[in-house]
């Protein structure tokens, strides 16, 4: 088993913030629980090398299997993730709008969904997935994605701009915001500003602020299960508990102590492991 998160080499990490290992094996009569899982301020590159992995979204029945290679958008809804008994992914966590800078696809176009990879890089991705099935070392994996990755930086028409900045401004941040402020430091209107926001990260300023709160929320209470709400919810900048519970009920339709029993119930805790925010 193995669920851990890596840092990517110093040259590419203006685009990719980690990377995640990913790795269960199940016995041949084990029940496999399905993973909820809560909105993050993240879009993702993911290789999955073994079994399929499927997605159903909120009270949709519908099952959808997710391609070998993905991109995955900015999420701000609860989904439910199946997989098989041999599940392993290379999970390429990117900065906020390094999808936009890296395709030129509008965030927004997938925000809440994801799209088949192979859409945008055609038989190159397809190569390169080819060649991580046949290897089993993790170092040699990551290797592997980055230079590929190399690649599509390299060819990449969208430059570093102040708004780029901004988001990982939010995704940083250790108090409360001002997005006036925030517009103003991007050298932009504040209409500028909710629009080329929502194009290179998929959703509005003061969304994506709500997912990052909201995240580290979720990830404290994981690692610290015998601390309080109301510790939490002032340690992660809310104003009170009843703020913690508004965010909880608007993104997941629970309590936050009914989502946190729901975690519980995940896949890597058949190993005894506990999802947390690593780096």
């Amino acid at each position: 088993m193995v669920l851990r998160d890596y840092i990517p080499s110093h040259h590419l990490q203006e685009f990719v913030r980690k990377h995640q290992i990913i790795r269960f094996e199940f016995d041949s009569g084990a029940i496999i629980p399905y993973k909820v899982y809560c909105p993050r301020p993240e879009t993702c590159l993911v290789f999955r090398l073994r079994n399929p992995q499927k997605v159903s979204y909120g009270s949709n029945p519908e099952i959808l299997t997710i391609p070998n290679c993905t991109i995955i958008g900015q999420h701000t809804i609860v989904t439910k993730r199946y997989i098989g008994r041999d599940f392993w992914v290379l999970q390429m966590v990117l900065q906020p709008s390094a999808l936009f800078r890296l395709t030129g696809i509008p965030a927004y176009e997938i925000t809440n969904t994801f799209i088949d990879a192979e859409a945008v890089w055609g038989k190159e991705i397809r190569s390169i997935h080819e060649q991580m099935c046949n290897t089993a070392g993790i170092e040699e994996l990551i290797r592997i994605a980055e230079a590929f990755l190399e690649k599509v930086i390299i060819r990449s028409k969208y430059s570093m701009q102040g708004i780029d900045k901004v988001s990982s401004v939010i995704l940083n941040q250790d108090r409360p915001l001002s997005m006036d402020q925030l517009a103003s430091d991007a050298c932009l209107s504040n209409r500028q500003f909710q629009r080329r926001f929502t194009e290179r990260t998929g959703v509005g300023p003061k969304l994506f602020d709500k997912v990052v709160r909201f995240e580290k929320a979720f990830f404290m209470k994981n690692a610290n299960p015998h601390l309080d709400w109301l510790s939490i919810a002032l340690a992660c900048g809310y104003y009170d508990y009843q703020h913690l519970v508004k965010d909880y009920k608007y993104f997941t339709n629970m309590t936050p102590t009914g989502f946190y029993e729901l975690d519980t119930k995940a896949p890597e805790r058949t190993f005894g492991v506990v999802e947390v925010q690593q780096v």
